[in-house]
């Protein structure tokens, strides 16, 4: 997986969009193959700069082709909600990373089906433009980048990126998790187990299969002359491999904390700031009084609406203190990634990018009143008390299996 150390483009609906440094290697890669291939094809002689530009511009379209793809996840991730904390381009294409896992197998298949439908949605505008541009006869003759003549640089850029969305499509379709088609595999088993632990435990070890078998293909290739795509489909499945370990060990971890919610662990009592109250009052009664960083905010009713901070009620002027008031300068929690319901199951917890962040989150019930606060702390050592009650002394990277 890449590196969280990536560097930001931009962002998308707070959602940051990133790259890894293995990106470059792969796009000097495409940008090497294809500006051979457009010069082949569109008959160009060596020191022509055209298929050096088609080249590029097909590389760009290439990951920007991932990063809609992703964003397609991102995008159903966001409305069932479930929020995303970056985008990461990388030499394998991209990750969105979510701040939780799905809570119901109908989340679970919309979010890894989105990408797909992206994906496919993209190959026939890709196609439709070929079409449109060259007809139906020249677009299917250059899909496998054959033509002699007649080929024009529009057409040899559409039908590539046509292509090779296709076989995006195919490849995130294989039911090997953490593909889509995995995430897919996944919901299903769920849906008909009723069981998540149970489905994903499925999902990974079909994940292992297929790992082992593009290990296997990628040797194969390599020892028949086929360097870089033997090379590249062994990196592939052993990439796959580790990932769909890395699921089967968390199930068995998660199967020991099953049926602990995160109301068994909270703290019950917790301390709010209503939002009316004024920054001085802010300050003098719970700042200076409790020392804590940040503190939720409530309304009247005491429906969870964010976060306070130490550091933007100093901002506030020291005349202006009594006048300003809490909802004038709390982080409201638009994305519901700040809360949690107190009912969850504790493992829905487990990777929250949230509560590694801020070291806490917001228990609240079904209409948003805050009922709770639980801690990473309190996390961990329900979790220690949890694997110590098996009595096998098995870790989470180290199950008794």
């Amino acid at each position: 997986m890449p590196a969280r150390g990536a560097v930001t483009l931009f962002h998308v609906r707070g959602i940051r969009i990133g790259i890894d440094y293995s990106w470059f290697f792969v796009l000097f890669l495409i940008i090497f193959v294809l500006s051979d291939s457009y010069r082949s094809v569109l008959d160009r002689s060596d020191g022509d700069a055209l298929p050096y530009v088609l080249a590029v511009a097909s590389a760009l379209a290439f990951f920007a082709s991932i990063l809609l793809h992703e964003l397609g996840h991102a995008f159903v991730a966001l409305r069932r909600g479930i929020g995303i904390s970056d985008i990461t381009l990388w030499m394998f294409g991209g990750v969105a990373r979510m701040t939780k896992d799905s809570d119901s197998p109908g989340t679970e298949f919309k979010v890894a089906i989105a990408g797909p439908l992206v994906t496919l949605g993209l190959a026939i505008a890709f196609t439709a433009a070929g079409v449109v541009a060259d007809g139906w006869d020249q677009a299917w003759n250059a899909m496998p980048f054959q033509v002699p003549e007649h080929t024009t640089a529009f057409l040899a850029v559409t039908t590539w990126l046509a292509s090779i969305n296709v076989l995006i499509l195919v490849f995130n379709l294989i039911p090997a998790f953490p593909l889509d088609g995995g995430r897919v595999a996944r919901a299903i088993a769920w849906k008909v187990t009723g069981d998540r632990n149970r489905a994903t435990r499925g999902a990974a070890r079909l994940g292992q299969g297929f790992s082992y078998l593009f290990i296997g293909l990628g040797l194969i290739g390599f020892v028949r002359g086929d360097l870089i795509d033997g090379i590249w489909l062994a990196l592939i499945g052993f990439i796959l491999l580790q990932s769909a370990r890395g699921a089967v060990i968390q199930t068995e971890f998660t199967s020991r904390i099953e049926g602990i919610r995160v109301a068994d662990v909270m703290d019950d009592e917790p301390v709010a700031i209503p939002e009316d109250a004024s920054v001085e009052r802010a300050l003098d009664e719970f700042f200076l009084r409790y020392r804590w960083p940040w503190f939720p905010v409530v309304d009247a009713t005491q429906r969870f609406l964010g976060l306070i901070e130490r550091g933007a009620a100093d901002a506030v002027p020291e005349v202006s203190r009594t006048s300003s008031t809490v909802s004038d300068v709390f982080e409201a929690d638009s994305t519901g990634t700040l809360r949690v319901r107190d009912d969850a199951p504790l493992e829905s917890l487990l990777g929250n990018d949230a509560l590694s962040r801020l070291g806490a989150l917001m228990a609240v019930d079904e209409d948003g009143h805050l009922r709770g606060v639980v801690t990473a702390d309190q996390v961990g050592r329900t979790l220690r008390r949890a694997l110590s009650s098996t009595g096998d002394g098995a870790s989470p990277g180290q199950p008794g299996v």
